[in-house]
Formats: C-alpha cells, sequence, structure tokens
C-alpha cells in the first residue's frame, strides 16, 4: 500500500490551523479539523485553561463535532494541537480515544505560547496500538523544514 498521510488538528486560536495549513501544503496529505460546539470554550486563555482543566479532571472530555474518515486507509496521521499547561489539549485527547485500535505511525505537531513542557510524552501516552514517531514544535519553520520533518515521520 502506497504511504498515504492525514493531517488531523485542532486548533483554539488559528495557530495550530496555520502550521497544520503550511504541512499541507509542504506535503501531500488529506486534512481535517476537528471541532467542538461553539461554547466549550472562552475566548480567554485563561478561562479555557480552566476549562480544560476540569474537563480533565472529572474525565468529560468535549465532544467532537465532526466525522472522521477511514483512518485504516492512512499509514500515517499527523495530529496538530496546542499545548495547554504542558499537555495535549482535551480536543485532541478526545480524538486520541477514536484512534485506540488504529495501527499505523502517528506524530504530533504543536503549537505553544512559550514551553510545551511534557508535551511529546503526554501525547505518547495516549497513544494505544500505534507507532508513535517525534514530533514538532512549530515557531515558523520554513517550508522546507515542514517537509523534512514529515518525511522522517513517513520515510
Amino acid at each position: 500500500m502506497a504511504t498515504k498521510t492525514l493531517i488531523i488538528y485542532y486548533s483554539w486560536s488559528g495557530t495550530t490551523k496555520h502550521a497544520a495549513q503550511a504541512i499541507a501544503t509542504a506535503v501531500a496529505a488529506d486534512v481535517v479539523e476537528l471541532t467542538v460546539p461553539s461554547q466549550t470554550f472562552s475566548s480567554d486563555i485563561f478561562a479555557t485553561s480552566d476549562i480544560a482543566k476540569d474537563q480533565l479532571r472529572t474525565g468529560e472530555l468535549p465532544p467532537l463535532t465532526n466525522a472522521l474518515p477511514d483512518l485504516k486507509s492512512y499509514t500515517t496521521i499527523l495530529i496538530g494541537g496546542p499545548v495547554w499547561s504542558s499537555m495535549v489539549a482535551t480536543p485532541v485527547r478526545r480524538l486520541m480515544k477514536d484512534l485506540a485500535t488504529y495501527t499505523g505511525t502517528v506524530a504530533p505537531f504543536y503549537t505553544d505560547a512559550g514551553t510545551a513542557g511534557q508535551y511529546e510524552q503526554d501525547f505518547a501516552g495516549l497513544v494505544k496500538q500505534a507507532t508513535v514517531k517525534a514530533g514538532l514544535e512549530v515557531h515558523g519553520q520554513s517550508a522546507d523544514q515542514l517537509t523534512a520533518w514529515v518525511q522522517t515521520v513517513t520515510g
């Protein structure tokens, strides 16, 4: 089977969306933006952080409002999201539950306001059966740098 790549991302502020679009421009991939109900999070980052911490404490992750394609048709899934309190954002955590039986390769790309903390370790801990490759903290990489990262993940 030929290598087929899917980019799935959640973007709270638009930064991760920009990164996903840049990666999709650099490599051939299908793209899916994760969405949650419109009133799930605040437009204020501090209030959103509190909401996400409460979701983690209660285990009530936000529902995703869009359907995913047949994941078995992809050999690699690049998963993007913001770093919230050094961890995977709750909409991406919800996605990871849907990926529990996926057996291909996954790799995170993530955006943050200063520090990623233990993001990649947190991400790897959410993966059940897939092979996890090194992620990419996105900070204005060139198209060539994005392409090089994707090639290390898919190669």
